[in-house]
């Protein structure tokens, strides 16, 4: 007897899998290969270097711009809104990186990895190195506990057992962790600086990391002396604390969509790749400014299914990705920015709820029921 795969709890948490027998599951394996080899015939996974070129090109261009403003502007608080928009302009370099850890930008391995390390390290002040290891291990197994590093236990719980470990003050906090999950990633651009020069200096083996040494400390030790020769200490402060700031919330409101409130994965669960990359992420509605602004990580889904694929063309190919669900019924997410944002906010805080209880595994327990 074969069983319907179906997901539980998009809109609520915690969310767990429902899935198939495993000797149904290695039926599914050839679902996503049937869809591969449509995709590889479609030609959407040649390389966009025109697109990629004059997107550089621009991003590079408005930082320049951005530079010489703060210059010319000298001893002023109106640089506080520069501030703003350079860390707009971190992001979308952040979100260049993204896609050049991906292999989405260039065909060579080598001509990514330089595109990661200028446009992620030297210029958005990240560790490509750090980011890559992370970002991979996720995509390997999104939304997985004890494998995706996204879902780990943190500031944050995103599973009722992480809530559980919790005592004291963060226990009362993590119950209410939906409510402060925005005023932290304010904090956000701070944490992710800090992590990047914590593993150029740890012990983990690391490509290329005297290159991403020279870069970081030109990039962050030329951006602090650029703060204090310009302002004075109270409005360099402001800035940078202004800067730092949007930049995280923009990060984090781009990525925070993406996977917060889709199905938790048990650690022995295994599932056929189409199904682990489709049920776990969640798309994003709103049309090119959503798109321009999440840096193309509102077509969640088929950047899972295709991750070296190029951003623009993400959008081509969803129609595939959407038929190829239907066919196999397998469900496909898609919300608009605001409704992501309030199942967020919701499935955080029902994280806290659920550890005060029992926690059952649904999935679990079919997987012990009799067929």
């Amino acid at each position: 007897m074969t069983l319907e795969t179906r997901t539980l709890g998009h809109d609520e948490g915690p969310a767990v899998v429902v899935a198939e027998p495993e000797r149904a599951q290695d039926r599914y394996a050839n679902h996503y290969t049937d869809l591969s080899r449509q995709v590889k015939e479609s030609g959407l996974l040649r390389r966009r270097y025109a697109y990629y070129w004059v997107k550089m090109s621009l991003t590079g261009g408005t930082l320049t711009a951005v530079g010489a403003g703060f210059g010319l502007l000298g001893n002023s608080w109106f640089q506080l809104l520069l501030a703003g928009v350079l860390a707009v302009v971190f992001a979308q370099l952040a979100f260049l990186g993204h896609d050049a850890a991906h292999r989405q930008i260039f065909s060579s391995c080598r001509a990514n990895e330089w595109a990661g390390l200028i446009n992620g390290t030297l210029l958005g002040g990240l560790s490509y190195a750090w980011w890559q290891s992370k970002h991979t291990k996720h995509h390997a197994n999104p939304n997985k506990q004890g494998t995706d590093p996204d879902v780990a236990s943190g500031v944050l719980a995103f599973t009722p057992d992480a809530r559980a470990q919790k005592r004291g003050l963060a226990a009362i906090l993590v119950d209410r962790q939906g409510y402060f999950f925005f005023p932290l990633l304010l904090l956000e651009g701070l944490n992710l600086h800090a992590h990047s020069v914590m593993r150029l200096f740890g012990r983990a083996p690391m490509k290329r990391r005297w290159w991403e040494v020279g870069f970081l400390a030109v990039r962050l030790g030329g951006y602090m002396t650029a703060l204090m020769l310009v302002l004075p200490p109270g409005k360099a402060a402001a800035f940078l604390g202004i800067q730092l700031g949007v930049y995280g919330l923009y990060m984090g409101c781009a990525f925070a969509p993406n996977h917060t409130g889709m199905p938790i994965v048990p650690p022995n669960l295994k599932i056929d790749f189409l199904r682990r990359q489709v049920l776990m992420s969640r798309n994003v509605t709103g049309g090119w400014l959503i798109h321009f602004l999440l840096g193309g990580l509102n077509y969640q889904v088929e950047h899972h299914l295709f991750p070296n694929m190029p951003r623009p063309n993400l959008r081509h190919v969803r129609p595939m990705v959407k038929e190829a669900c239907a066919t196999h019924r397998i469900a496909y997410t898609e919300k608009s920015l605001l409704s992501s944002y309030r199942i967020v906010v919701h499935y955080l805080n029902n994280v806290g709820l659920a550890a005060r209880d029992p926690f059952g595994c649904p999935l679990a327990a079919q997987l012990r029921s009799p067929i």
